[in-house]
């Protein structure tokens, strides 16, 4: 049980202090230079997690692994990073611009499960899809 919570433990404080650093970015310096600090510190977190966490692994062995995945996820991540900072310099309040892209996605992957995974659609994801939509209109009122 306890290998099933961590990780979502982890995504949601990350995921919170992730938008006070994505609010914090100064309106007036370069997203793209931002970019490229908050990467190189990633970049060294990453490496040195991995030899923490790997006894004796090679690095360089395992870049040999990577595939098309690896490589686009770091192009989506970083349009996932601009999208957020672009958006809270253009204004967006901290306390609904999360709430409301998650929905967003929320309802894309329902279908996105359907069509390329073929993940049952049943009528508690389309009320949880209403849920979403009715939660937007009260949060943007």
């Amino acid at each position: 049980m306890i290998n099933y919570i961590w990780p979502l433990a982890i995504i949601v404080l990350s995921n919170i202090v992730y938008q006070i650093c994505a609010k914090g970015i100064p309106e007036q310096m370069n997203t793209y230079a931002s970019m490229t600090v908050t990467y190189a510190v990633a970049t060294l977190f990453s490496a040195l997690m991995f030899f923490i966490t790997t006894k004796g692994g090679n690095l360089l062995k395992e870049f040999k692994l990577a595939n098309w995945a690896t490589v686009v996820l770091g192009i989506v991540i970083t349009g996932l990073e601009v999208g957020f900072i672009y958006a809270y310099k253009a204004g967006w309040k901290v306390s609904t611009l999360a709430t409301v892209t998650n929905a967003f996605l929320a309802i894309g992957l329902l279908f996105l499960g359907f069509f390329m995974y073929h993940e049952v659609i049943n009528w508690s994801k389309i009320l949880g899809v209403v849920i979403c939509l009715v939660g937007l209109w009260f949060i943007n009122r």
